[in-house]
Formats: structure tokens, C-alpha cells, sequence
């Protein structure tokens, strides 16, 4: 699978990638309501470029320049864009010994997708209604 072929919602069973950038890991507060480490991850090859979003110690994984296998992933969507993000049981990242080409002129988080995840009216899913 290359970075082009990936659509909001889809399952990504195994995708080689080059790690462009790691943003600074940020500090947020999960559903859980424990606090999280966050960081964004440029990662792309021939096709294009992707924001991947990695989590407390999966963001250690991860340095810029290697090339690296994902697998059990899934592409969800955040404010519009598109993340590729790993599967809570399952998922996993492999340094492996790869150059790969990256086109960063096609970055497909930059193109803006609906967002039917999004919460809307008072913080509750769109389509939800509250029963009573």
C-alpha cells in the first residue's frame, strides 16, 4: 500500500514509510482523563506524505530518517485531516533497513476531508441524540 491509496477510515494492514519530521512531544488529556503524550510524525514515500500520530512510548519508536514498517493501522481523521494511527491491540512499528524516496509535494493531511468523527452541538457525536 502506498501513502496515495490511503482513505479516511480505512484499515492499513502493512505500509512502508520514511520518517520525515517528529514534532516535540505535547502534554493532553485523554478521554481517560490521564494525561497523554502526544507527538505528530511526518511519514511518507513516493506518493506523498501522511501525519501519523503517536502516543507516549510509541513516539519513541520513531526517529527522523529512518525508514520504518507500520502495521495494523488505521487512518482517522482529526479537524479535517487525515492521521494514519496505530491500532490499540496490535498495532506496531519496525525500523527496517530501506531507503525510501519521500515526495513531500502531495502531503495527504493537508487535503480536507469530512470529519463525520468530529464532535458538534455540546461535545456529543453529530447524528447523536440524547435519550432519555
Amino acid at each position: 500500500m502506498k501513502v496515495n491509496e490511503l482513505a479516511p477510515r480505512s484499515n492499513v494492514d502493512e505500509i512502508y514509510v520514511k520518517v520525515v519530521k517528529v514534532s516535540e512531544p505535547r502534554k493532553v488529556f485523554g478521554r481517560d482523563g490521564i494525561s497523554h503524550k502526544v507527538s505528530d510524525v511526518l511519514v511518507g514515500d513516493e506518493s506523498g506524505t501522511i501525519i501519523m500520530t503517536l502516543w507516549d512510548n510509541s513516539i519513541s519508536m520513531v526517529k527522523e530518517g529512518e525508514s520504518i514498517r507500520v502495521e495494523n493501522a488505521y487512518i482517522s481523521t482529526f479537524k479535517g485531516s487525515m492521521r494514519l494511527s496505530l491500532k490499540k491491540n496490535g498495532g506496531n512499528i519496525s525500523v527496517i533497513d530501506r531507503d525510501i524516496e519521500v515526495n513531500t509535494k502531495n502531503n495527504m493531511s493537508d487535503r480536507i476531508v469530512e470529519d463525520s468523527n468530529s464532535y458538534g452541538y455540546y461535545g456529543r457525536r453529530r447524528g447523536y441524540r440524547k435519550r432519555y
